[in-house]
C-alpha cells in the first residue's frame, strides 16, 4: 500500500473479519477500609480526588483486538465530586466503547450501582484523508457521590478487526495516580505477514522500570505515584508531554541504529514517491496547458501552484460519491497521471501532483514528509514514522528554497499552514533523504488589523464602523475553519470573533461579503459595531478605556508558576487603529502616556492622541516567537501584566456645560 494516507489511530490493513463482540472488561476489585477512611494524599496535597488504582490490559489478537480499562477514584473534596460525571473519548469508525460498568462505594461501605444509562456526545468532527472523522465520548453519571466516596468503573475499547493499531499507554492523568498496572498481548499470527513490535517511553514516573516482555510474550509494567498532569494555557500538545509508553508495529526485521533506520525508511518512501510521480510525458503535456513559454520561472511555478489548488480536493469535502469512495478503498496502484485525468484527489495526492508538474516544468523539486506541530513534538530518535504525517513540496527557485503545500485549501503561495511551519521533516531523495526544518513566517505576514471610526454618545455608548482585515496564516485559518459552512455560519463566525475581542457585551453586524475563496487576498470583514455603556461616569468626568479589543490578553499568563513551555502557534501581529468622535462640546482633559514594551520575543505599543473633537486609539501587539521556555515565564508574565496595565489606562473626558454626565 502506498503511504499516501494521513494517519490518525493508524492501522495496517490486514483483512476483513467478523464484527466485534462485546466482552466483559476488568472486574471490580475489593475496596479496603483504609481507602474508605482516606481523607488526603500526602504526595498530592490539596488534590480534589486521586486515582487509587488503574489497570489497562490490551490484546492485539487479529480476531478480537480490544483493550480493557478499570479505574478506582477516591473523592477527597467537594470539588472532587465532579468526577462522578464520566467521559470516555473514542474515534467513531475505528473503535467502540462497550461493556461499561460502574458503581459508587459510599464512605460507610454501602454500594450504589450505576443504572447503565450511557450517552454519546460529539467532541470534535473534522476531515481526515477525505473522510469525516468523529471524535466522540461515551458519558454517564454515577449516583450518590459524596466526599469520602470511592467510585470505580470499567469498560472495553473494541477495535475493528481488519486493522492492527499502534498502542499507547498514557500514564499521566489530570489526577494523581497511586498505582497503575499495564499489559499488552502483542499481535502474533503466523498466517499473516510478520510484524516486529518495539516500544519507547517518555518521562516515566520516578522509580518506575520500563516495560518488560515476559516468557509468555506479554509486555507488562507496574508503576506508582504518578504525579497529576498540569494543563496550562498555550502549551505544546499535551499527550506529547505526558508520561507515556508507545508501542509500534513494523513489518519484518527493523533496523535498530537510528541513522540507518531513517536512511532505510527514506529510501523506501522515496521509491514510492518516484513511482507515483514518474509520469513525465503526461506531466509535460499538462504543464503546456498551464504555463506559457515566455513566463518567468516564478510565474510558471505560481501558475502550476494555482492550478493544483483549483483541482477538487476530496480531503476537505463533507460528502463524496459512492464511486469515489470505492475508488479510494480499492485503487491504491495509481499515479499523478490518474489524479490529473480524473480531476480530483486527496490533499496528499494533490501535493504529489504538484511535485510531478513542477519537475516537468524544469524545477528541482523534492517531496518531504513533515511532522504536524499541532499534534507532535517529533524527534528522529523515537523512530516513529507515523509522526511524519504531512507532506509538502520543496522547490528550488532562483537559488532559494520554497516550501509549498497546494493540497491545503487557501494556503498562500510560499506559505505553509501553521502546523507545517517550523516543523521537522524528512526531505526525500534516492540516498535516503535529509532532515529539514520548514521555515516559519514572519509576524508581519500574519496579521489581524482592526480599523474603525466610532461615535461616543452622551450616555456612554460607542457606535460606528469597524473593518477587520486578516492576512497570511490568520486569513488561512479563518477560511479553513469555515470551509464547509454556509453564508449564515460564516457571518456568525466573523461577528462572534469580533465580539469576543471586546471585554464587555457588544453588538456586531457584518455588512459586506468577504472573499472566502482566495488563497492570496486578505479576508476583509466590515461591521456595524455598538458597545453599550463603554464610557463610565466619575463625577463631572467620563472615563473611556485606552484600548478596545483586549479580551484575549485580559487574563493571560496570570499564574505565578509555569511547568510547560509557552507555545504560540505562529508569530503574528494584532493591530488596532480606532478614532472616536466625541459628543458636541465635550473635551479631552487627560490622556495616558504612550506605552512601549519591547523584548526579543514580544512587542507592545499603545498610544492615545487627541484631535478636534476626537480621540485616536492605536494599539499593536507583536509576537515574534513560537516557544518560550518555563525559565523565561516570569519575564513573560511581567510583560503581559504591563500589557494589561496599558490596556486599563483611561482617557478622561469632560462633557460640555449643557450636557449631563452619566
Amino acid at each position: 500500500m502506498y503511504r499516501w494516507a494521513k494517519w490518525s489511530a493508524i492501522g495496517l490493513v490486514l483483512c476483513t473479519l467478523a464484527a466485534a463482540q462485546a466482552r466483559a472488561s476488568v472486574g471490580f476489585q475489593p475496596v479496603s477500609s483504609d481507602e474508605l477512611k482516606m481523607t488526603s494524599e500526602p504526595l498530592a496535597p490539596g488534590a480534589p480526588a486521586i486515582i487509587l488504582y488503574r489497570q489497562v490490559d490490551r490484546d492485539d489478537n487479529i480476531h478480537t483486538p480490544h483493550e480493557d480499562n478499570y479505574l478506582r477514584i477516591k473523592i477527597l473534596t467537594e470539588e472532587g465530586r465532579k468526577y462522578a460525571d464520566m467521559e470516555i473519548p473514542f474515534y467513531k469508525g475505528s473503535e467502540e466503547i462497550v461493556a461499561v460498568r460502574a458503581r459508587t462505594i459510599r464512605p460507610d461501605g454501602s454500594v450504589a450501582d450505576f443504572d447503565g444509562k450511557v450517552f454519546e456526545k460529539q467532541l470534535v468532527k473534522g476531515k481526515f484523508s477525505g473522510t469525516t472523522v468523529k471524535y466522540l465520548a461515551k458519558t454517564f453519571t454515577l449516583s450518590d457521590v459524596q466526599v469520602g466516596s470511592v467510585i470505580e468503573y470499567s469498560f472495553t475499547r473494541d477495535f475493528h478487526e481488519h486493522l492492527l493499531y499502534d498502542s499507547h499507554w498514557v500514564l499521566s492523568d489530570e489526577l494523581f495516580t497511586k498505582k497503575a498496572v499495564f499489559s499488552l498481548k502483542p499481535f502474533n499470527d503466523s498466517f499473516y505477514e510478520a510484524f516486529s513490535l518495539r516500544w519507547s517511553w517518555n518521562t516515566l514516573p520516578t522509580g518506575s522500570s520500563p516495560p518488560q516482555e515476559g516468557p509468555d510474550h506479554i509486555v507488562r509494567m507496574e508503576t506508582s505515584n504518578i504525579p497529576a498532569f498540569e494543563t496550562e494555557e498555550y502549551m505544546p500538545p499535551a499527550d506529547e508531554l505526558k508520561s507515556r509508553v508507545d508501542f509500534i508495529y513494523e513489518r519484518g526485521v527493523v533496523e535498530q541504529d537510528e541513522k540507518r533506520y531513517w536512511k532505510a525508511e527514506g529510501k523506501k518512501w522515496n521509491g514510492w514517491l518516484e513511482e507515483y510521480v514518474d509520469k513525465r510525458k503526461a506531466m509535460q503535456q499538462a504543464v503546456s496547458q498551464i504555463v506559457s513559454p515566455s513566463d518567468s520561472p516564478e510565474v510558471k511555478l505560481r501558475k502550476i501552484y494555482d492550478r493544483v489548488q483549483q483541482i477538487r480536493n476530496t480531503s476537505y469535502e463533507i460528502r463524496r460519491t459512492e464511486q469515489e469512495q470505492k475508488r479510494e478503498k480499492e485503487k491504491w496502484e495509481e499515479n499523478v497521471e490518474d489524479v490529473w485525468k480524473r480531476g480530483y484527489g486527496t490533499a496528499i495526492q494533490l501535493t504529489w501532483l504538484f511535485v510531478g508538474l513542477s519537475r516537468a516544468a524544469g524545477f528541482e523539486t523534492y517531496g518531504c514528509w513533515v511532522s504536524d506541530r499541532g499534534k507532535y513534538l517529533f524527534s528522529p530518535a523515537s523512530r516513529q514514522t507515523s509522526k511524519l504525517n504531512d507532506n509538502v513540496a520543496l522547490v528550488k527557485l532562483n537559488g532559494k528554497e520554497l516550501y509549498l503545500d497546494p493540497g491545503i485549501p487557501f494556503a498562500p503561495f510560499g506559505m505553509l499552514t501553521w502546523s507545517e511551519s517550523g516543523a521537522t521533516g524528512l526531505r526525500l531523495d534516492k540516498d535516503g533523504g535529509d532532515w529539514i526544518v520548514t521555515p516559519m513566517p514572519e509576524a508581519s505576514e500574519s496579521k489581524i488589523a482592526r480599523v474603525g471610526k466610532l461615535d461616543l454618545s452622551e450616555t456612554g455608548d460607542l457606535e460606528g464602523k469597524i473593518t477587520v482585515t486578516y492576512t497570511g496564516l490568520e486569513a488561512l485559518s479563518a477560511r479553513w475553519e469555515e470551509l464547509n459552512t454556509d453564508e449564515v455560519d460564516r457571518k456568525k463566525f466573523l461577528e462572534d470573533s469580533l465580539k469576543e475581542q471586546i471585554p464587555v457585551a457588544a453588538e456586531a453586524v457584518l455588512t459586506n461579503k468577504p472573499d472566502w475563496t482566495s488563497s492570496e487576498m486578505p479576508l476583509v470583514a466590515e461591521f456595524d459595531l455598538k458597545v453599550p455603556g463603554w464610557a463610565a461616569g466619575a463625577g463631572r468626568r467620563t472615563m473611556v478605556p485606552a484600548a478596545i479589543f483586549t479580551s484575549v490578553e485580559k487574563g493571560l499568563f496570570e499564574h505565578t508558576k509555569r511547568v510547560h513551555p509557552v507555545c504560540f502557534i505562529h508569530p503574528y501581529i494584532k493591530e488596532e487603529d480606532v478614532t472616536i468622535a466625541l459628543p458636541a462640546g465635550w473635551r479631552v482633559s487627560g490622556v495616558p502616556a504612550s506605552r512601549e514594551q519591547n523584548t526579543k520575543a514580544i512587542l507592545y505599543d499603545l498610544k492615545v492622541e487627541q484631535g478636534p473633537g476626537t480621540v485616536r486609539l492605536t494599539r499593536k501587539l507583536t509576537v515574534l516567537v513560537t516557544v518560550i521556555e518555563p525559565k523565561y515565564y516570569a519575564a513573560l508574565r511581567n510583560f503581559f501584566e504591563g500589557v494589561r496595565n496599558g490596556d486599563g489606562e483611561q482617557v478622561v473626558l469632560e462633557p460640555g456645560e449643557i450636557h449631563a454626565t452619566r
